[in-house]
């Protein structure tokens, strides 16, 4: 029942959600910055609704992508703010709008006709599956139509029968492509695992077959995954595989295990990619799920180091920037919050393979 367990956990919510977050989080880690992550978060989350339209995009490069209001969306999820409810309340229910209104004759949500529009759908598919239950009946209405229709799409996009061994399972920026990377096929899986959770019919087959394709993307000597292999920008998308793995029933396996080592080795290399902050919300989610020192070691550097990183105006724009404030905002919202446990995705339940 992970959505009635997140509905339950957003109840006590104060004017400050993060404030009451960080205060009901037995998270060591957590507690030592307790009062710079609380002021973070509330800063960050403050920006990005000042800078949401009200039509549910956001100011900046790519603010209308379903991609980048749907991950803005979470960030406010991930306080215990729930669709018309809490203090972002609102501003998550325009995501939600914006998101709904976007559906192609195809499925495929995307404000425009990107050919990497798969990307942008499947963080938009998960979006609307964590929300589904949370909104009022007028919203579920329409997500009982339009959510099917998208995981269907990343069903059909997988190509179980197409694609050569190599890239089996997995999955690629367009529906129709023959290949596949571990980028776009975390989050397609995440997705079809929400769903399911959500009592979408997900076969077994495409969970395992997604499963399959993240080892053929593992190096299980070194303990890193890669885009197409096991090196290739392993800094970055290590923990994709790692998060991928652990909310699919590998808990506590040799690959996960290895692949908690490998991060734990080279996480102070995130920082100088080109893609840091996918690379920081990954490991943050995947090094959470095992634990231990693993997540300890992780979050006091990136609390450590992310921190100071914030703007005046609340925003974090990394060095390299490619993409909106916005984006990398809520990414590293996503990525300080993983102790709050409020988003249903992230709740591990092993039942579930």
């Amino acid at each position: 029942m992970p959505r009635l367990f997140a509905l339950m956990l957003c109840l006590p919510l104060s004017l400050s959600c993060a404030t009451s977050a960080v205060a009901q989080s037995p998270d060591p880690v957590l507690q030592r910055f307790e009062k710079g992550v609380d002021r973070a978060v509330e800063r960050g989350l403050n920006y990005l609704a000042k800078s949401q339209r009200r039509n549910g995009t956001f100011d900046g490069t790519r603010g209308e992508s379903c991609g980048i209001v749907s991950l803005a969306g979470m960030a406010f999820l991930s306080v215990g703010s729930t669709p018309g409810h809490g203090p972002y309340g609102l501003h998550v229910n325009r995501c939600v709008d914006w998101v709904l209104d976007q559906q192609k004759s195809s499925g495929l949500l995307n404000h425009d006709s990107s050919d990497k529009g798969m990307y942008s759908h499947t963080i938009a598919t998960l979006f609307l599956s964590e929300v589904s239950g949370m909104v009022d009946a007028n919203r579920q209405k329409k997500i009982d139509k339009v959510l099917p229709r998208a995981t269907a799409l990343i069903l059909s996009a997988q190509k179980l029968d197409q694609k050569g061994h190599r890239h089996a399972g997995g999955w690629r920026y367009s529906a129709d492509s023959p290949d596949s990377d571990l980028s776009c096929s975390g989050w397609a899986l995440m997705a079809l695992r929400s769903g399911r959770l959500n009592g979408a019919r997900v076969p077994d087959r495409a969970i395992e077959a997604a499963v399959e394709y993240i080892f053929r993307c593992h190096d299980r000597h070194v303990g890193s995954f890669g885009y197409q292999d096991g090196m290739n920008h392993s800094s970055t998308l290590t923990g994709a595989a790692l998060l991928c793995l652990e909310l699919c029933g590998h808990h506590d396996s040799e690959s996960t295990v290895k692949a908690g080592a490998f991060l734990l080795k080279t996480h102070t290399r995130i920082d100088q990619q080109q893609f840091a902050y996918y690379g920081v919300y990954y490991a943050a989610q995947g090094m959470f799920q095992l634990g231990g020192d693993y997540w300890d070691t992780f979050a006091q550097w990136m609390y450590e180091t992310y921190l100071p990183k914030q703007r005046r105006d609340g925003s974090w724009r990394h060095h390299r920037s490619t993409e909106s404030d916005v984006y990398y905002t809520s990414m590293m919202l996503l990525s300080f919050t993983v102790p709050y446990r409020q988003l249903p995705i992230y709740q591990r339940d092993e039942s579930v393979k």
